[in-house]
């Protein structure tokens, strides 16, 4: 029998314990998860910019005289 939106709506919350060390050893672990991908980004967006770099600078004296 499937239950009721009366039942599901009042059933008692669960509850889950975890202790101190776990749920500090998980915020390291989350802390650590966003460090790498902010490092990951940083790398990327250097690798971009010096990219961009290269097309911005003029390729030879002349260019950079006349601004062509």
């Amino acid at each position: 029998m499937y239950p009721s939106l009366f039942d599901s709506f009042f059933s008692p919350p669960t509850i889950v314990v975890v202790s101190e060390e776990r749920l500090k050893k998980a915020e390291q672990e989350q802390k650590q998860r966003q460090l790498d991908s902010l490092d990951e980004r940083i790398k990327q967006l250097t690798e971009y910019r010096s990219e961009l770099a290269k097309d911005v600078e003029p390729q030879s004296l002349e260019e950079a005289l006349t601004g062509e």
